[in-house]
């Protein structure tokens, strides 16, 4: 009986570990980055953003990323940036369903094109959605995300179901 028990923990911790890999990281721009002359919206046709993916902006100080609302997006206004960073590497956790729009705010380079809406489904997240998204930023007030690399949940994973193995 214990064995058993001892079983179901152990399938239990391999569920934990196998959920949080599905969530996929997307390179903004892929090789190019994010940067003038990549046509982001391109970019983004094939692909399905969920609930709990990450974009991964990569680009030189000399860029930002701004947060920005639908109409700010159209117009390239960045006054009212819902985050912004100019870090160099900026990861953005999609924790919200609805389009989140993202803009350079460097003069002309929105205009220019660089810009990028991604449309974001629900996925395997069960928490609920909130309005308020969540961005890596420059502000040491703002609140950070943890995200468990896919390897290090594979890893886990098998170590768990060879732990199971042992056991029983």
């Amino acid at each position: 009986m214990t064995s058993s028990g001892v079983g179901m923990a152990c399938l239990l911790l391999v569920l934990c570990m196998v959920v949080p890999s599905l969530a996929t990281v997307y390179t903004v721009g892929d090789t190019s980055g994010w940067t003038t002359g990549v046509d982001y919206s391109a970019w983004t046709n094939g692909k399905t953003f969920k609930v709990g993916d990450s974009l991964i902006f990569n680009y030189p100080t000399s860029h930002t990323v701004d947060e920005v609302s639908s109409s700010d997006y159209s117009t390239c206004t960045v006054s009212n940036a819902i985050a912004t960073d100019n870090s160099g590497a900026t990861t953005v956790a999609l924790k919200t369903t609805g389009t989140h729009y993202f803009i350079c705010g460097v003069m002309g380079h929105c205009g220019n094109g660089m810009k990028l809406a991604v449309k974001v489904e629900s996925g395997s997240s069960t928490s609920p959605s909130t309005t308020t998204p969540s961005t890596t930023t420059t502000n040491p007030d703002s609140s950070s995300s943890w995200s468990l690399s896919p390897f290090i949940a594979f890893v886990t994973t098998w170590v768990a179901l060879c732990v199971m193995v042992i056991i029983s």
